[in-house]
């Protein structure tokens, strides 16, 4: 399916450059792209491959760069405009249309909403709620009781434990398990008995969660993820964590129990939060962080130390082995010092 530029410019509110019906049929990068493709430059450093780009047209930000290219709409910002105009060329889903395929178990009591897709063999539990418009992927498993807002998708293979609550417009990717058993276990005589999780999983309103994320449920409160939260493939998000609207988290985050995670945060790949700490709102930790205590001022936020060839590494490292001592003897010189400031 294709899109005159016109009817573009019109979706993103650019200014076009060019021929108002020339029609593109697909995205593609500023290196790769033909003439049927439409890309974007936000990046400055990366204006040097205008000249030599062969897409049919490019979302741009500033008017004098309309001149390197085909066809080009200026917008403010270039990657907001092709974020959005991606939507208007993603597939559309299962491809077979708004049916409830027979293989899939749906229990009596479960109440499912105006046009549905289930997709084969789904489960669907007791008293489970499935909005209008949702989309349920071949092999998804919803539990009793769940709750699943309108025009949610969920990917084939995800599974929703008893009692989750999904809101409307939500994406859910292959291989996510929602409201599994938290991690909670108390010692007793070199054994560990098991602590019964008893709360649930609460996600608001357009939430995105990657593949193979898991999120545990509550001890006894709920897990709760805010609207608009953006979590990437891969990330463990365990019992009673709190994360604020809009936050977003990139993956292989793991996140212990009961942390508070702001709104607005920023959470970067590969990045562990220990338990019971709070993030306040508007904190951005970089990639590979290890943050064991709360944050209550907004900012950016890093830890461990910066890549560098082994050689190096290793003698740093060293170092920071003697850091003890070599704090101690700086200590004892500047009392010596002093001692000798006051004597002079």
């Amino acid at each position: 399916m294709g899109y005159t530029l016109s009817e573009i410019a019109a979706a993103v509110g650019g200014e076009l450059f060019g021929d108002p019906e020339y029609t593109v049929s697909a995205l593609g990068s500023l290196e790769h792209a033909t003439a049927e493709q439409l890309s974007f430059l936000s990046n400055p450093k990366f204006s040097n491959l205008l000249g030599c780009s062969e897409a049919g047209a490019v979302l741009i930000r500033n008017v004098q760069d309309a001149e390197q290219v085909r066809n080009a709409i200026v917008v403010r910002n270039p990657y907001l405009a092709f974020a959005k105009v991606s939507a208007l060329f993603a597939s559309p889903g299962q491809g077979w249309g708004k049916v409830i395929h027979p293989s899939a178990v749906i229990h009596s009591d479960a109440k499912v909403g105006m046009n549905v897709t289930i997709a084969p063999n789904v489960s669907i539990g007791a008293h489970a709620e499935i909005a209008d418009g949702c989309t349920i992927g071949a092999g998804t498993v919803i539990g009793e009781q769940v709750q699943i807002g309108e025009k949610t998708r969920l990917a084939a293979n995800v599974t929703l434990y008893d009692g989750v609550r999904l809101g409307a417009r939500c994406i859910v990717h292959s291989g996510a398990v929602i409201g599994a058993d938290g991690f909670g276990f108390a010692p007793n005589d070199g054994v560990w008995v098991k602590i019964h999780q008893l709360g649930s999983v609460c996600i608001g309103e357009d939430v995105e969660i990657g593949a193979n994320t898991t999120i545990d449920c509550g001890a006894i409160d709920d897990t709760i993820i805010g609207n608009g939260v953006k979590i990437d493939n891969l990330v463990q998000i365990a019992h009673n964590v709190v994360i604020g609207d809009n936050s977003a988290i990139a993956g292989c985050v793991g996140i212990a129990g009961s942390t508070v995670i702001g709104k607005n945060c920023t959470i970067a790949g590969g990045v562990g939060l220990a338990g019971h700490i709070t993030l306040v709102d508007n904190v951005h930790i970089t990639a590979m962080s290890l943050v064991t205590r709360s944050i209550d001022t907004p900012g950016s936020y890093s830890s461990g130390t910066a890549l560098d060839s082994t050689q190096k590494w290793r003698k740093s490292a060293a170092r920071l082995r003697r850091i003890e001592s070599m704090a101690a003897h700086i200590s004892k010189l500047e009392k010596q010092v002093n001692t000798l400031l006051t004597k002079g």
